[in-house]
């Protein structure tokens, strides 16, 4: 289950890959400029198509309990959340100058960013419905599916950004903007390919295309119930680096190249460990749904324990090639040198990331999702931004600059991982509460 989501993770995080070595390649400042747009672009994203990851666990809770056939009614409710979710996006992101004069960004940056953002937003309706159906295909237990969907996206997007960067065999020269352009139109390309897979019989089956139906407010407020939380904790941790990322950028446009490019490469390792918890968060939703809660502890017992392995053999790796690594992102000497040390704070960090990344998964699975929410809030805003900031910009002292933000970051991962720890093992031994968030 788990491979299959880990390579769709992975594909999405390459097309995020290609854009900044991309955009790296053709100027630094094109490289700021889409790292800031990203800043605004992803945690948004992240926050409103998070609230629909709700459907995976309470689909596989369907398929444990063996009613497949109410699924369909549950997903049209997505669906209508999914068009709503994708109209505040557009909104937000097209309306994003004002966060860039905030923090005082380099103006030449900024605008890269704006341009960015406003092409991007002519992708978010289709996205936000792909992205529903995907969740569910992944609750039914077909995760191959959109695994080969999200390989031909990459490729689609890696030859658009050549042709939309560059100003390749006609097409116009549009550097950072043409990431923008690239993303709308790939997303378009998912949802295209997304209509096909809907069509097989396995997922007709859910009864999804046997009526209409308006909004119905029971079963949406039972998908925010355990989206909403799931979608904060997704947005407070993306929102973190963004707001780490501006100020980082108030600092200078190298720093910043170079804190998108080990964001990137964090990114990057985060993949395995985020794919193992939703394919936990199936496990153990189809296991709690069947009654067998022996079994479904066991899932998390596992999913720990892969999760450390990969963490521990990340590191390592990381600290070895960190010089290599950097090199793939950027020519700048400058960059290169920042960015190689903060490599070194990644891998030192990735235990915790990927540990904690992989439980509140798992956590999911059993629709616990309120109390990982605040844990998130609290290790990202309470800890690691106010200690970010004292050091980085030495408010007590030697600045350290933007090592000082990913020194922070790394202290509260440390704090949520052992607190998310702390909470899937009560959970999962508590049968009390198992069975009151499966009523939910």
């Amino acid at each position: 289950m788990g491979l299959p989501m880990a390579a769709t993770q992975f594909f999405i995080m390459a097309m995020g890959f290609l854009d900044t070595a991309m955009a790296g390649r053709y100027a630094s400042v094109d490289l700021a400029g889409v790292a800031l747009g990203g800043n605004v672009l992803w945690p948004v994203f992240m926050l409103l198509t998070g609230l629909n990851m709700a459907l995976t666990p309470m689909v596989a809770h369907f398929r444990g309990e063996d009613k497949v056939r109410e699924i369909g009614g549950l997903v049209r409710q997505g669906l209508w959340l999914a068009v709503f979710s994708s109209i505040g996006i557009i909104i937000i992101i097209t309306h994003a100058e004002p966060v860039f004069d905030l923090f005082d960004i380099d103006s030449q940056a900024s605008d890269i960013a704006d341009r960015y953002l406003k092409a991007a937003a002519w992708g978010m309706p289709p996205v936000f419905v792909y992205v529903t159906l995907r969740y569910v295909c992944e609750g039914l237990g077909h995760p191959i599916e959109p695994m080969l969907i999200a390989a031909s996206s990459l490729i689609i997007n890696g030859t658009l950004n050549y042709l939309l960067i560059y100003g390749e065999f006609g097409f116009p020269e549009m550097g950072g903007e043409g990431c923008g352009w690239a993303t709308a139109i790939t997303m378009w390309s998912e949802f295209a390919l997304m209509l096909i897979l809907i069509s097989r019989p396995w997922f007709r089956q859910t009864g999804l295309f046997n009526k209409f139906e308006w909004l119905h407010f029971r079963n949406l407020l039972s998908i925010m119930r355990v989206g909403l939380p799931i979608g904060l904790t997704a947005f407070l941790e993306m929102a973190i680096f963004s707001t780490i990322g501006f100020l980082i950028g108030s600092i200078g446009v190298n720093e910043l190249a170079a804190h998108s490019i080990a964001g990137n490469i964090n990114w990057a390792t985060y993949v395995i460990p985020m794919s193992l918890g939703s394919a936990a968060s199936i496990r153990v939703g189809y296991f709690v749904g069947a009654g067998d809660f022996t079994y479904a502890r066991q899932v998390s017992k596992t999913t720990f324990q892969i999760s450390l392995t990969y963490a521990l053999l990340a590191s390592t790796l990381l600290i070895a090639g960190r010089e290599l690594i950097s090199a793939v992102y950027s020519n700048d000497l400058v960059v290169l040198e920042v960015a190689a040390k903060l490599i070194i704070i990644v891998a030192v960090y990735q235990v915790a990331d990927c540990t904690q990344a992989a439980m509140v998964g798992a956590l999911r699975g059993y629709k616990d999702t309120k109390i990982p929410m605040v844990y998130s809030f609290v290790g990202y805003w309470v800890l690691a931004l106010p200690i970010g900031a004292i050091l980085g910009f030495g408010y007590l002292g030697e600045p350290w600059g933007v090592y000082g933000f990913w020194a922070s970051m790394a202290f509260g991962l440390l704090v949520v991982s052992v607190l998310i720890g702390r909470r899937l093992y009560q959970t999962s031994h508590d049968e009390e509460r198992i069975r009151a968030f499966a009523a939910i």
